[in-house]
């Protein structure tokens, strides 16, 4: 039985690296290897609660092609339930092509057709009445701003259904794609028990730059807790009753950061599964993350749980 619920977009990402401006003048630029890989907010998490040892269920939509035969073959295969994935016909699952930078930031070629931003509520609330879900514990949005056919008001009658049955509710985030700011979302974010924002997203979320002074105004509006990421500075954790600024791993060398947020998120789930402390989780989150950005791809890598466990000695 799943002990969590992973809601958002699979897709297929292809990550070209590295790329340099000169790409676009050159007739041909040879890479060392460019290969297709799982991607999208929900994809990544989940394959990173299974590669921890859980029994993640995705929720998400896809089109009946190759692409997404590819997703759904791919995350069974490493422990993931997606049989509360849609399968749509005369839609394309989304294809991303990632073109990240020498310095390890990227930037994302999508397409406006795909299902990366087609997930709505009639195709999540059918597959939360699956009964094979009913046991789990924890459920997540894995992106906020995704899909514009998940609005606002869709996003809290979902967020009211998973906390009315007992979930601990989590939800990540990319940057409002409409300008939203804590006026026609902090209703919203209200609901959630843990809020996963890095500081650009937050910062424009609530008007503030400050970690500190993003994260107590993400409380006012109601978050329980706030885990905000902070890149290579690691992560700040905020409730009411406590602060943490948990310091990233030392000595990472940083090739790519696709897929970091994400495995962030994953790894804090996961360790809110097996009731590891505020901080803990934070530490836990970080080290996860810190293996993710040392190879190209958002779940290329091949880190184990082992290898996040000795990162927590360090």
């Amino acid at each position: 039985m799943p002990d969590s619920i992973i809601i958002g977009a699979a897709i297929v990402d292809i990550p070209l690296s590295p790329v340099t401006p000169d790409i676009f003048t050159a007739h041909s630029t040879p890479l060392e290897r460019i290969a297709m890989g799982l991607g999208g907010d929900a994809a990544n998490e989940s394959l990173v609660l299974a590669r921890l040892g859980h029994a993640p269920a995705l929720v998400s939509v896809v089109g009946d092609d190759a692409p997404g035969d590819f997703i759904r073959q791919t995350l069974s295969g490493a422990g993931v339930d997606v049989s509360a994935v849609t399968v749509r016909e005369g839609l394309d699952t989304g294809i991303n092509v990632v073109l990240v930078r020498p310095d390890g930031e990227r930037s994302f070629i999508t397409s406006r057709s795909g299902s990366l931003r087609q997930l709505s509520l009639s195709d999540i609330l059918p597959a939360l009445d699956a009964p094979s879900l009913s046991g789990a514990r924890v459920a997540c949005l894995a992106s906020l701003f995704v899909s514009p056919r998940l609005t606002l008001e869709d996003t809290a009658t979902l967020f009211d259904i998973l906390k009315s049955r007992g979930l601990i509710l989590c939800a990540d985030t990319t940057r409002p794609k409409n300008g939203e700011t804590l006026r026609e979302a902090g209703a919203l974010l209200s609901r959630l028990d843990y809020f996963f924002p890095n500081l650009e997203e937050a910062a424009t979320l609530t008007g503030e730059q400050d970690p500190d002074a993003v994260a107590h105004a993400l409380l006012d509006c109601g978050v329980k807790h706030v885990a905000l990421k902070l890149g290579g500075k690691g992560c700040l954790l905020k409730s009411r009753e406590e602060r943490h600024l948990v310091p990233a791993v030392p000595g990472v060398r940083c090739v790519d950061t696709t897929g970091a947020g994400d495995t962030f998120a994953g790894a804090f789930i996961a360790a809110i599964l097996e009731s590891r402390t505020f901080a803990d989780c934070g530490r836990f989150a970080n080290a996860a993350a810190s293996l993710c950005v040392e190879t190209v791809g958002a779940t290329e890598g091949t880190w184990t749980r082992a290898e996040v466990e000795q990162r927590l000695k360090i």
